[in-house]
């Protein structure tokens, strides 16, 4: 299955989407927002960065800065908060990678869910290195967001092992309590972890979601999934070192 030569509304219907069939409705009207959200979240997002407004106390916060506020205010009204797909990718391609903390977390570390994509296991079920460091990203924001949801998403089994299985376990080995991770292991494609992904979001009222996972691969996964959410809730990202 290729999103590209698919119409939204056929994923949302062919993956039993909550929300098949608005796709397309979403779209109209869409763009003489666009100019009015991005004023207003231009002000807002000045307010956060001077005085760390709204933030959580706990997490009040290392990692606002003008990338961080820039990019946050792209997720959500600056354009990439939207099912129109020419309008994500060409949002997407306008943030700034970064191994920062995006300011969803700050504004709902509950609601905002951390999903670390997988990558192919050796033959005997153990991880390639590129895999930890995407785990060594992840496991970063679960402990500076203790109270944010987990989701590792990835199939493709070896020696009986899913990537999303060995991610679990691997994250609980470096103290992550189990209870916050849910595995998603059915996947086998980066489109495949953003639409199954996205049935988990949706069934738990996710706020929001930060993708985690390589430098090269980020912005792909990006699009990936603000198609997969159709605009319902915003997307950031995360880089891992490699």
């Amino acid at each position: 299955m290729n999103s590209k030569f698919e119409s939204n509304d056929a994923i949302e219907a062919k993956y039993s989407l909550p929300w098949a069939g608005q796709s397309t409705i979403w779209g109209f009207g869409y763009m003489a927002n666009v100019r009015r959200s991005v004023t207003k979240g231009l002000i807002a997002a000045s307010v956060i960065a001077a005085a760390g407004v709204g933030l959580s106390p706990a997490t009040a916060s290392a990692d606002i800065t003008p990338t961080t506020v820039v990019n946050g205010i792209l997720s959500t009204v600056g354009g990439c908060q939207t099912p129109v797909r020419s309008l994500i990718l060409a949002c997407t391609s306008a943030e700034t990678l970064t191994r920062q903390s995006p300011v969803l977390l700050d504004l709902n570390p509950v609601g905002t869910n951390i999903v670390v994509l997988g990558a192919g296991l050796f033959d005997d079920g153990t991880m390639r290195p590129m895999l930890v460091d995407r785990l060594q990203a992840a496991l970063q924001l679960a402990r500076q967001y203790p109270q944010s949801p987990i989701i590792t998403s990835g199939g493709a089994p070896k020696a009986g092992v899913t990537e999303a299985r060995a991610m679990r376990e691997w994250l609980v080995a470096n103290g992550v309590d189990p209870g916050r991770i849910t595995e998603e292991g059915t996947s086998w494609s980066t489109v495949e972890n953003a639409l199954n992904s996205a049935r988990i979001l949706a069934d738990r009222g996710a706020t929001g979601v930060v993708v985690v996972s390589s430098a090269n691969h980020v912005e792909r996964a990006m699009v990936d999934f603000r198609v997969a959410v159709l605009g319902r809730i915003p997307v950031a990202g995360v880089i891992a070192a490699t």
